[in-house]
């Protein structure tokens, strides 16, 4: 019995040839010239076709079939859909709080278009992924359990391990989009939106810093007795340097400025600066106006504002959790739970995905208000685990790793007693 694929296959020949045979001659004549001129890269391309055959195991579209494209199409519309509505409401209603600062500030609608609110639809959206996946899966999968047709594709042998191939497919297609955003976008946007809030919304931001003192390099201490952010200068600055526990070189200056400018970082400029050397009991004294030199600190270091840890990328928050590390400072655990809670949120939606089709593949009376319910409620549990396990890691010594997971962990246990109860 020949298969629907091939005589389709064959259909898709047979209306190409009837199209060429209506064109006119020239068109043949190109065509036999073609065949004839180039027998030896048709040879070429069947004999790579035959060798490299195997690739065709590792063609993802190759497992895609029609039912997994019906789902996949239903999952990802729903999901847009879902986070258009959520985050549209979200927009009136943050529209509505803020318009009299606005006003009172005087910000520009420019601004408020392109600074604040294209900034802040990425951000939420990304933020909630996890809730909207779970309600996009109970929605539409209810709807499809409704409507007779899993409990169809189940009937015509397709298990429930197979019906999860096509959400598990959508999953990784949202799971990926989410982590770039959250990783390499959305940082950018959150600067210029925090800025925004900042002249616009009244929000302070932290723009200085007294008596910081850091590990700058092996057996480098710098001190400084105040910083100001926004002219991104130091007042009261020194720099010690030791070799085998013994202070090798003391430098002070009475201010110090980062150069903003330069094409590489670290560059700074001293002010009215002197440098002791100290060799045994010899001391050699070194003094003038300015000095550019390479103090291997940045402004990021010395002050810390609420949510910073959300503007830097993933690459700019690996670089600068080790650099904290390897300075011993005690400020970096909101930095390591930023990093390790952008890695699991994407896993959630594997995991949320799971329970939602568990729990509304199978057709009950009552619709799937239920559904919602249960879904809403079991997404606000998730995110309150975040947040509690985050407390816990910043204020109670839990290690970041394992506060950015244990949402996961408890909710793959859920995830594993609601597929085993799903229909097969």
């Amino acid at each position: 019995m020949t298969a629907f694929s091939k005589i389709r296959k064959h259909t898709r020949w047979y209306r190409m040839l009837r199209w060429l045979s209506t064109h006119p001659a020239w068109l043949h004549r190109l065509f036999h010239w073609l065949m004839c001129h180039t027998l030896w890269l048709q040879r070429a391309a069947k004999w790579t076709a035959e060798r490299m055959s195997w690739l065709r195991i590792v063609n993802p579209f190759r497992y895609i079939k029609r039912l997994d494209w019906y789902i996949i199409k239903k999952f990802i519309g729903t999901y847009i859909y879902s986070i258009a509505l959520i985050i549209s409401i979200s927009i009136v209603i943050d529209v509505n709080e803020n318009l009299a600062k606005f006003s009172e500030y005087h910000a520009p609608l420019k601004a408020i278009v392109f600074d604040y609110y294209l900034n802040f639809i990425p951000y939420f959206a990304n933020l909630f992924s996890p809730l909207f996946v779970f309600i996009a899966v109970i929605f539409f999968t209810s709807k499809l359990a409704g409507n007779s047709e899993i409990i169809s594709m189940l009937a015509a042998g397709v298990s429930f391990k197979r019906l999860m191939r096509p959400y598990m497919i959508s999953c990784i297609l949202i799971s990926a989009t989410s982590f770039y955003l959250s990783g390499y976008v959305i940082p950018h946007g959150n600067v210029i939106r925090q800025n925004f809030e900042s002249l616009y919304k009244n929000k302070k931001k932290s723009t200085a810093a007294d008596n910081v003192m850091l590990q700058v390099g092996k057996g480098t201490i710098a001190y400084i007795q105040h910083y100001d952010n926004n002219a991104k200068k130091g007042y009261g600055f020194s720099l010690d340097k030791f070799q085998e526990k013994k202070l090798v070189s003391h430098m002070t200056a009475m201010e110090i400025q980062y150069d903003t400018v330069s094409d590489s970082k670290y560059h700074w400029t001293t002010t009215s600066y002197k440098i002791r050397k100290f060799n045994g009991y010899r001391e050699q004294i070194e003094s003038g106006a300015k000095k550019d030199t390479l103090i291997m600190m940045e402004p990021t270091d010395l002050v810390y504002s609420r949510g910073q840890q959300e503007t830097f990328t993933n690459p700019e928050l690996s670089d600068y959790i080790s650099k904290q590390i390897d300075r011993g400072s005690s400020n970096v655990v909101q930095y390591q739970v930023e990093y390790h809670k952008r890695i699991s949120a994407s896993f959630a939606s594997f995991i949320l995905t799971i329970i939602g089709l568990s729990l509304s593949a199978k057709k009950r009376k009552g619709g799937m208000g239920m559904y919602l319910g249960i879904g809403l409620a079991l997404s606000f549990i998730y995110i309150m685990l975040q947040t509690v396990s985050s407390t816990f890691a910043i204020n109670a010594n839990l290690p970041p790793i394992i506060a950015a997971w244990i949402p996961n962990l408890i909710f793959a246990v859920v995830a594993y007693f609601c597929y085993r109860q799903a229909p097969n």
